[in-house]
């Protein structure tokens, strides 16, 4: 095993652990919280290395290093989630190598998503991305917008919603996060018991490296790492 190998095989186990044990403290099993790892920064050497360490779910920011980095992995065991911002006009090349496009940030590209993928008969699970913290910077609906679009998006026929997704704030604290994460979760359960038909709200994709545990306290079922699985690997 080469050093990055075993650099990032450490990592990924010491983040397993903190899943785990966050997990534990909200009485949930381990196994109810999958990870994300979010492979933006790194290139073929730290992806092969995640592999090997059991990684299977990997997420991208930006559509072109998705759709580079899908080819060149094209047939490994790779489910790719888009977490990032996706443009109508990246639309068409980027949906068919997506397996969860979480970043599902306004009507326009829900609508314009759910149009391209009738071409070709795809069904594809997406999550409603929320600005709960209300970053003037950050894409995302508002709270208040979220309900009413649900009917609106239960109409389009290639989309399966399963959850929400939010960051916390820039530069706030662990309590912010809590808070932010706290909010999302609220509002996720006082609209499940509602949804209308091809919407399920079962999915929370909250937490990064810096804050996963905390989210994972607060619901979190799925959770975006990156940084913490490269720890001590020059890149």
């Amino acid at each position: 095993m080469s050093t990055i190998e075993q650099r990032i095989a450490d990592n990924v186990a010491r983040v397993r652990q903190g899943i785990a044990d966050a997990a534990a403290r909200s009485g949930r099993r381990a196994d109810e919280v999958a990870l994300i790892a979010v492979s933006k920064y790194v290139g073929a050497a730290e992806i092969d290395a995640l592999l090997a360490a059991g990684c299977r779910d990997f997420g991208e920011n930006r559509p072109q290093d998705l759709w580079r980095k899908a080819e060149e992995f094209h047939g490994r065991p790779i489910r790719w989630h888009m977490i990032g911002h996706l443009q109508r006009n990246k639309v068409r090349r980027t949906l068919p190598l997506v397996t969860l496009l979480h970043a599902g940030d306004s009507w326009r590209l829900l609508e314009a998503a759910s149009q391209h993928l009738q071409q070709s008969g795809q069904v594809l699970e997406v999550l409603i991305e929320v600005n709960v913290s209300g970053d003037a910077a950050k894409t995302g609906l508002g709270p208040e917008e979220v309900e009413p679009l649900l009917p609106r998006i239960a109409d389009l026929p290639q989309l399966r919603v399963r959850g929400l997704m939010a960051m916390a704030r820039w530069g706030g604290t662990l309590d912010d996060a809590r808070g932010d994460f706290v909010r999302l979760r609220e509002l996720r359960d006082r609209l499940a018991a509602s949804c209308p038909p091809q919407v399920a709200l079962r999915e929370l994709s909250m937490g990064m490296s810096g804050d996963f545990e905390v989210a994972i306290e607060e619901g979190a079922t799925l959770v975006r790492v990156g940084s913490a699985l490269f720890e001590g690997v020059d890149r």
